[in-house]
């Protein structure tokens, strides 16, 4: 077995020369180059003796049409915002990261992933509908890395919290390339390498953590109640995993957490009495402590002397008047209890 190292590409930013001067020389080439082509014709139907000169130098125009063509593959425009990377003769060249209107060796070709639909140009192609043929569009990928801030809406995917309920969650990333050296040469397509490193950490973040917990009083982190925290940890971990491709992650958040629709149901209804049994209990701790502090009250005043048979009877009735789920209908004792 062979063991195989993978190269690391530094960049390093080069600064050519301007574009402007080297146009202008491409277009004295050219009208130089019809100068010639137009005097050396004229001269072969004039020049008998020395007819090698003209010739000469329409061979010289032709060369330097050649060379002002070639030349021209070095000019390039770098937009706000952008980069290029060049390559020469499959050695890294530089990285061009400043705004402007450059001139490169002719023969350092641009270096930039593939990429598709929405993010590259597409050149339209007519279809004829009269004999029903059908021709798909070219598309040409752009060469230039993109340094500006971009949003990845992560798909929905069902992914098992630590209790194996199945949920839906999906999230937002937004982040933008650092180093477009690493970009191009780290890894394939740097987009389509951020989506699935981004789904991998979902689903490794989200197994980690319940959905939810039915006790209130509980400290345990949840995806619906620490939703901060949780995408905090998302960010930290997605970082890690596409630091060797140059990119940086900005922000990371949750779009959708929900139970999975085979559950959804069932765990509405555990929800519904989980809340219904705290809330009877809460309304039970009160209306103990109401009775506590009326039959204490009672006795502190002495406004009425109660039997222990007579505290019973009190407490029973306050609480069926504090607990119960309709209005009490009063019914007024004119006799004794006896």
């Amino acid at each position: 077995m062979s063991n195989t190292t993978k190269q690391i590409v530094e960049e390093k930013i080069i600064h050519p020369m301007g574009g402007l001067p080297a146009l202008f020389g491409i277009l004295g080439a050219y009208a130089l180059s019809i100068l010639l082509i137009v005097l050396g014709s004229i001269a072969c139907s004039t020049w008998e003796r020395h007819l090698w000169l003209p010739i000469l130098g329409i061979i010289a125009a032709v060369l330097l049409i050649i060379a002002a063509s070639i030349a021209c593959a070095g000019l390039h425009i770098v937009n706000p915002n952008e980069a290029i990377v060049l390559a020469l003769f499959g050695q890294y060249y530089g990285t061009i990261r400043e705004p402007g209107y450059y001139f490169t060796n002719p023969f350092a070709s641009l270096i930039a992933p593939e990429r598709t639909g929405e993010e590259s140009q597409t050149l339209t192609v007519t279809t004829s509908e009269s004999t029903g043929t059908q021709v798909k569009a070219a598309v040409i990928p752009k060469k230039k890395i993109s340094l500006k801030t971009m949003t990845l809406n992560n798909r929905k995917q069902k992914v098992n919290d630590v209790m194996g309920n199945p949920i839906i969650i999906g999230t937002i990333v937004i982040w933008k390339v650092i180093d477009p050296t690493k970009a191009v040469f780290s890894v394939e397509n740097y987009q389509e390498f951020l989506s699935v490193q981004c789904d991998t950490t979902i689903r490794h973040v989200a197994r980690q953590y319940p959905y939810d917990v039915m006790d209130e009083r509980s400290e345990e982190k949840t995806l619906r109640g620490s939703s901060q925290e949780i995408s905090d940890l998302m960010q930290e971990e997605l970082q890690k995993r596409v630091d060797e491709a140059g990119l940086e992650i900005e922000d990371v958040r949750i779009t959708t957490l929900a139970y999975a629709e085979e559950i959804a149901a069932a765990m509405l209804q555990k929800q519904q009495a989980v809340a219904i049994i705290a809330a009877r209990q809460k309304i039970v701790e009160g209306a103990v402590g109401m009775v506590k502090m009326a039959i204490d009250q009672l006795n502190e005043d002495e406004v009425v002397v109660l039997d222990e048979e007579r505290k019973a009877q009190m407490v029973s009735n306050l609480l069926v008047v504090l607990c119960g789920n309709k209005d009490a209908q009063p019914i007024v004792n004119s006799g004794s209890i006896y």
